[in-house]
């Protein structure tokens, strides 16, 4: 489709070179290579069009099964976006880059955090998992060094001592997470996106993300479920 292709620019181009680099941009980081990729190719820039210039690029990815996608920040809800291949939608898409047992251990790391009350597991617990390992046992100096390389990567966040998703894996593995821990992963009830870090209804069981509550509650002087209308028993953060 010669009309299609012609809409693609080498300002798109140097785009998608940049987020394959980096793997995930925060909003503001994406908006400002927006800006520089068109002024450097000289291409007509607006403000605004950001998601229609990643629409063009998501048109000719599709042939080859990518994607580039929008996700949120489930600590501050800051927009990120991040390249996905939908070829391979699980943790096969890691296997290139890891052994097999430190794949094991992010598996188990990931049945912990998602497990979890709160969206999080410390690292006492995840090395404790390290001599457990079915494919090849792991030292705990070992498995702090591969978790330290998870969170280089960005599948993983830490903050003293607590480990979670970072905001590129839930993007990337949304569609595997919620197919694979049907009974425990949901989606938040103002986003729709997969919360990990969530707070719970305790009358009905829905749930939304921490900044989602935030928001959504802010104007409300006593906070009530927007599925069922009970209280809102948790703080609002």
């Amino acid at each position: 489709n010669i009309a299609m292709a012609a809409q693609m620019t080498d300002a798109h181009r140097r785009f998608l070179q940049v987020l394959m680099f980096h793997g995930i941009m925060e909003g503001s980081e994406a908006r400002k290579s927006h800006r520089r990729c068109c002024e450097i190719h000289k291409v007509y820039y607006a403000h605004d069009k950001l998601d229609d210039f990643i629409s063009t690029i998501n048109s000719h990815l599709q042939p080859l099964f990518m994607q580039i996608r929008k996700g949120m920040s489930e600590g501050d809800g800051r927009a990120h976006y991040a390249l996905v291949n939908l070829a391979e939608t699980e943790i096969t898409k890691m296997a290139s880059d890891y052994t097999e047992n430190e794949l094991e251990l992010f598996r188990k790391t990931m049945d912990l955090i998602i497990l979890s009350e709160n969206g999080f597991a410390s690292s006492t617990d995840i090395l404790n998992l390290a001599d457990q390992l079915k494919t090849k046992k792991m030292k705990k100096k070992e498995a702090e060094q591969v978790l330290k390389v998870f969170v280089e990567d960005k599948w993983l966040s830490e903050r003293n001592g607590e480990y979670t998703l970072h905001t590129r894996c839930i993007i990337e593995m949304e569609q595997y997470i919620l197919s694979n821990y049907q009974d425990v992963a949901r989606k938040c009830n103002i986003c729709h996106s997969l919360a990990i870090q969530s707070q719970v209804c305790e009358s009905c069981g829905i749930g939304m993300h921490l900044p989602c509550v935030r928001k959504y509650f802010r104007a409300q002087t006593e906070p009530r479920c927007p599925q069922c209308n009970d209280f809102w028993s948790c703080d609002i953060p």
